[in-house]
């Protein structure tokens, strides 16, 4: 086997082998193929495809890179939620609590923030004395004690992922749907958790621009769940305004903890209660109400409990950014637009995101959101607050807005979109 071979056959069109992707899987992960023929092999495949038989089998090679884990000694059933990333999506802070609240266990392996969508281990990392770094029997503990946990995923799960994830960044592969499921698959998969919900964003802040893709990723990622043994489903959700009304690690922070006393912005909660029954439903749970756990503390409850098993403090003063600059309607009328790759961006400037994996982030930059598209304005209103710590890099996040926010005329009329777009599986 050669990988000058794989990439030929890839890009003159062919179905790749069994033995071809387990193969080049294996000896990526081993150094044997070098970064550029990689590179090479990924652009085809985002310029190709891949049939559902590849997709499958890419998928199974990247888990058999590495260790998988096994819940089966818990006594709940577990279900997680993946979302493939948007602006403001800080749903997963409240949900693991919620449906653990509701008799589930909840093991939910996470990710940081790249570009212009936030990354949930930054936003928890912004609570005093949080740990995302766990070891497996930390993790396995804090499971059967709380019932949820929120961490990064060990080295040894789908190590061949790690590494073409970092390849594909910057290679302009990233949007490949065969490897944006595999990669997602594989490490959720891999986990061994019993059910996977998948919260698929659709919209300018999102992978999927559009709903055909969207819907083509989430059909592609239900099917290598059901392949694999994972009881698996996908909600199609709206990124074309950012979720809730901030963006930033600390923010949303506060406004998850707002959610979890029974209060916070309206789409985060009806979100949040959708996946949570989603969950709960493939976890053989149906009979649960999470929209009682919430309004009864029980949620709240088991949030505490899971930030005091990471070694936060839940009672300690969040961060507050130096810095503050607000921006105000230019006319009255009604707020039509409020892009998120635009609010995105923003607050990526402010120091809320990072361009590069090792990059910091400030804990208290990002962007509170004073209306939401249909809503009424006056000329002169805050529409946006920008927090930040470098106040230098002010005009650049406002730069990032032009263009982004739009005011109609008093009086137009405005069709929301639905939260929930659609459902698979």
């Amino acid at each position: 086997m050669d990988v000058i071979s794989v990439i030929r056959a890839k890009r003159d069109k062919q179905e790749l082998t069994p033995e071809q992707i387990d193969w080049v899987i294996d000896a990526y992960t081993r150094g044997e193929v070098a970064h550029e023929q990689m590179s090479a092999l990924a652009m085809a495949i985002f310029l190709n495809g891949m049939n559902r038989t590849e997709i499958a089998r890419w998928t199974a090679a990247m888990i058999a890179s590495g260790e998988r884990m096994n819940f089966s000694t818990l006594a709940r059933p577990t279900a997680d939620k993946h979302s493939t990333g948007g602006v403001g999506d800080k749903i997963t802070l409240p949900l693991a609590p919620l449906v653990a609240a509701c008799g589930a266990a909840v093991p939910q392996l996470s990710g940081r923030g790249l570009g212009h969508t936030g990354g949930t281990l930054d936003k928890l990392e912004s609570i005093p004395g949080w740990r995302a770094l766990l070891s497996n029997a930390e993790m396995m503990d804090v499971l059967d004690r709380v019932g949820s946990v929120i961490c990064a995923a060990g080295d040894g799960l789908a190590p061949a992922d790690k590494k073409l994830y970092a390849l594909r960044d910057v290679t302009g592969t990233v949007e490949a749907i065969p490897l944006i499921a595999s990669s997602i698959m594989s490490k959720k998969i891999a986990e061994g958790t019993g059910s996977l919900v998948l919260d698929v964003k659709v919209g300018s802040g999102a992978f999927m621009k559009t709903i055909e893709d969207a819907r083509e990723l989430a059909t592609t990622m239900v099917e290598l769940g059901t392949d694999h043994g994972v009881r698996t489903s996908a909600l199609l959700t709206d990124m074309s305004t950012p979720l809730g009304l901030t963006a930033g690690n600390a923010l949303e922070v506060r406004e998850s903890v707002e959610v979890l006393a029974g209060g916070g912005p309206a789409d985060v909660v009806e979100l949040t209660l959708a996946l949570a029954r989603e969950m709960l439903d493939a976890a053989g749970l149906k009979d649960a109400d999470p929209a009682k756990a919430l309004a009864d503390g029980s949620a709240m409850d088991h949030w505490r409990r899971m930030i005091q098993a990471q070694g936060g403090d839940p009672d300690a003063p969040l961060p507050v950014a130096r810095e503050q600059h607000t921006v105000n309607a230019s006319s009255s009328g009604v707020l039509t637009t409020l892009d998120a790759y635009a609010v995105g961006i923003s607050a990526w400037r402010l120091g809320a995101g990072r361009a590069r994996k090792e990059d910091p982030v400030q804990a208290a930059a990002g962007i509170e959101l004073h209306a939401k598209p249909g809503d009424e304005v006056k000329e002169g209103q805050p529409l946006l607050t920008l927090h930040t710590d470098t106040p230098e890099k002010l005009p650049y996040a406002l730069e990032a807005l032009d263009g982004g926010v739009l005011i109609a005329p008093p009086g137009t009329e405005f069709t929301p979109r639905p939260v929930v777009l659609d459902r698979i599986g």
